[in-house]
């Protein structure tokens, strides 16, 4: 019941508040282990979110673990996701906002829980589609939010741009779109958030 009604019993990302204001939170991230996924939707018959099962599989969550020891992963929460479009998307504040890369290309990441420091100390993944790799400390001006995430993204997408733009900050990368709760929760109570990577 409680993960129909939104409650996060998980492992979530370490941050620091730097800034918080009305309109969003300036964010530091420690540094972390992600696997990762880059894939065509067509590959999935156009789902967008095809990428969760190749990573659910790495883990386990779908059954046996499809990595080398084997070995059950615990699931954390968000997974981030970052659809690839040209640069002129970018500048034109279109979503999706990203810097290269085939605009039909979609990176999902799951957040590998914190006792894996390094890359090389995850299990390595049978799928050669899984990449591992390790994400240095970052900032990100972030907006929550509930709801279905892909409702009005691209509009949270530009007024948090605008936010931040407009508060001095420096936008230095594509926007990555953050789901804490599995489809089955109920949408009023889902926490989602945009993440704008800044300097």
């Amino acid at each position: 019941m409680g993960l129909m009604l939104g409650k996060i019993t998980v492992e979530t990302p370490k941050y620091e508040v730097v800034q918080s204001s009305a309109d969003y939170e300036i964010r530091k991230y420690s540094p972390l282990v992600v696997a990762e996924v880059t894939y065509d939707p067509s590959q999935f018959k156009g789902n967008k979110d095809g990428g969760f099962s190749v990573l659910a599989n790495y883990i386990g969550a779908l059954g046996n673990p499809q990595n080398a020891k084997p070995e059950k992963i615990a699931v954390t929460t968000p997974v981030i996701t970052k659809s690839h479009g040209s640069e002129s998307e970018k500048i034109a504040m279109t979503a999706p906002v990203v810097t290269k890369g085939d605009k039909n290309m979609v990176t999902m990441q799951f957040l590998l829980p914190a006792m894996y420091k390094r890359a090389e100390e995850a299990p390595r993944p049978l799928d050669e589609r899984v990449v591992i790799r390790e994400e240095r400390e970052r900032k990100y001006g972030v907006v929550k939010f509930r709801g279905v995430a892909s409702d009005k993204l691209e509009e949270k997408v530009e007024n948090l741009w605008k936010s931040l733009e407009r508060d001095g900050h420096k936008v230095i990368g594509q926007f990555l779109l953050a789901r804490y709760n599995p489809p089955r929760t109920l949408p009023a109570f889902r926490t989602n958030e945009v993440m704008i990577p800044v300097d």
